[in-house]
């Protein structure tokens, strides 16, 4: 009897025993994948990323000395989903997407002050004070910064509505969280900042308020220039606007350069002949298969710019597909139902051998 019994709990122990390798296999396999397409591949690809150069010697007579570089990023239309449209797994893959990328980027970059050109929300045009606080928290987590890194956010359509739909209610709590200043100074380096939404759309000029601010700004930056007998004018991050707005404003403020959001895409186009517009990419993977920002080394006098490159996400679809191959055929041998393709190549080898 007690050689039945022991017999027997060995013929239970052997499967157990056998599927524990392969168990082990198949968790190592998943967890390194998922390690590499969560974690590491954004430290590959921001790894690629270098801040561009820019010259840094300026001559003054028979003087030269060594302006100050101001390393600054741009993003745009990161469309955080809201309670009415967002899907909960769409919220959770996208947003995990964009925090690793941000995080990644702040850590190997450096930064020293990001700005976002608007859309921050997808749905802050008519999201409810409950889903709006919900939208912020996340926000903020996501977009998390060390103190010394400054964080500078411009209202999009997406975030109070355009001109026809916002109100005052939609502006003050928008405000209340990002700050509402036009203008933005560091390192001698003047940034303006304008919204779409600001202006009364259509060519039609812009509102008498946002007018009175925008030509308070001017006359701030034309005094200082007229005190300092040049022509340093910073570059505005301005969003999309109807052209004969936009001349207006080119000719307050006499910008070097125009940083625009909105239309999710990279292009460029020079106004005038002189001043040229660049339109940043969408930072969301929602609305590009291959998301990316812009890096700015920015001087006084002169700019260098450059785009990085976040993951396409088709490569890490293509990664994920083919794990679950090889997880199939790992399966399938472990068990006999699919040669090892090791073992069909020592059959293979051993065939010509023989001949």
């Amino acid at each position: 009897m007690a050689m039945i019994e022991l017999e027997f709990g060995r013929q239970n122990f052997h499967p157990l025993k056998k599927k524990s390798p392969l168990l082990l296999k198949l968790i190592a396999v998943v967890f390194a994948v998922l390690l590499f397409c969560e974690f590491l591949i954004y430290y590959l690809a921001i790894f690629q990323c270098n801040w561009p150069e820019v010259k840094t010697t300026a001559s003054d007579g028979e003087q030269a000395t060594r302006e100050p570089v101001l390393k600054a990023m741009f993003l745009a239309d990161t469309h955080l989903l809201g309670e009415v449209l967002g899907h909960w797994l769409d919220k959770l893959r996208r947003e995990w997407q964009m925090e690793r990328a941000f995080q990644t980027a702040l850590w190997l970059l450096q930064p020293e002050v990001v700005f976002i050109l608007g859309d921050i929300f997808d749905e802050g045009k008519w999201s409810t004070p409950e889903a709006w606080v919900n939208d912020v928290e996340r926000f903020q987590k996501m977009f998390r910064h060390p103190s010394h890194v400054q964080l500078k956010v411009v209202a999009g359509n997406h975030d109070i509505g355009f001109h026809y739909e916002m109100n005052t209610y939609k502006v003050e709590r928008f405000e209340k969280v990002f700050s509402s200043e036009r203008l933005f100074s560091w390192k001698g380096i003047n940034f303006v900042m304008v919204n779409s939404v600001a202006l009364n759309g259509d060519g039609c000029g812009i509102c008498s308020e946002t007018e009175a601010e925008l030509i308070e700004v001017s006359h701030r930056l034309n005094c200082s220039r007229e005190a300092r007998g040049s022509s340093r004018c910073g570059p505005g991050p301005l969003l999309p606007m109807s052209a004969p707005v936009l001349l207006q404003l080119l000719q307050w403020f006499q910008p070097r350069l125009v940083l625009s959001g909105h239309t999710h895409s990279a292009c460029e186009v020079h106004h005038g002949g002189r001043v040229p517009e660049l339109s940043v990419p969408s930072f969301s993977w929602r609305n590009r298969n291959n998301p990316s920002f812009i890096m700015g080394s920015i001087t006084p006098t002169d700019y260098a710019l450059s785009k990085c490159y976040l993951p396409r996400e088709d490569v890490v679809l293509i990664i994920y597909c083919g794990m679950v191959g090889f997880l199939v055929v790992l399966t399938l041998t472990h068990f006999g139902l699919l040669a090892s393709p090791f073992l069909a190549g020592l059959n293979l080898l051993r065939k010509r051998k023989t001949r």
